[in-house]
């Protein structure tokens, strides 16, 4: 009877796994407020009141953005799979949310067009450098029989993280105004990348040695 006392139960699932999904779900919340009224920001602070124009710059923000991501990602990625153990994968992860992070008080200061265009190409680099590492070392430690389960508890905090926020991204900025919405946004997801500084000492230091190794998925960290 002791002895099964004395027997520790099972983790559910690995420290590194549930800080990596805890960030993420921090990271989206924080995205998830801003995504519902960027368009209206951009049509109040950027074109001021001009409908045809905001919809012009949002259209070519969101080009900036995925374009420059498009193109840093790869290089990065390669970059990362050529060196081995997981240190430089873990503080590119860490140092983008940072950049990320600094991106919503960019737009803050934003007054025209090209400084909008300027803060998402900042932010496809933070997010260039934060998503194959997260991604990779995710995979890698994936505790092994477990692996749809703990896929689907990153994907419900996504959807999770962006779904709360929704509903509150346009109460806040119509109660507290833009500038305490993109202050949240900035705070959530710099508090997402101090939360994986829990796992730095986690994480290898050498190639190979990992849990389980599989194809890097796609999905929005």
């Amino acid at each position: 009877m002791n002895k099964i006392k004395n027997k520790k139960m099972p983790k559910l699932i690995s420290k590194i796994i549930k800080v990596l999904i805890t960030s993420d779900f921090f990271l989206n919340l924080g995205w998830g407020l801003l995504s519902p009224i960027f368009a209206l920001f951009v049509l109040q602070k950027i074109t001021i009141g001009d409908p045809a124009k905001a919809a012009e710059v949002a259209g070519f923000s969101a080009l900036a953005y995925w374009i420059s991501k498009s193109l840093i990602e790869i290089p990065i990625g390669r970059f990362l799979d050529k060196h081995p153990g997981e240190k430089d994968d873990f503080w590119f992860m860490v140092i983008g949310l940072f950049i990320v992070g600094m991106v919503p008080i960019g737009y803050l200061f934003s007054t025209t067009p090209w400084q909008i265009y300027i803060f998402q190409i900042v932010h496809a680099v933070g997010m260039a450098m934060a998503l194959p590492s997260w991604l990779a070392i995710f995979t890698r430690h994936i505790d092994k029989g477990k692996e749809a389960f703990e896929w689907s508890m990153e994907t419900t905090s996504i959807g999770a993280g962006a779904g709360i926020a929704g509903g509150l991204g346009g109460i806040i900025a119509s109660v507290l105004g833009f500038k305490i919405l993109f202050i949240f946004v900035s705070v959530l997801t710099i508090f997402s990348a101090f939360l994986l500084l829990l796992v730095r000492n986690n994480v290898s230091t050498r190639g190979g040695g990992f849990i389980v190794s599989y194809e890097k998925p796609v999905v929005e960290p």
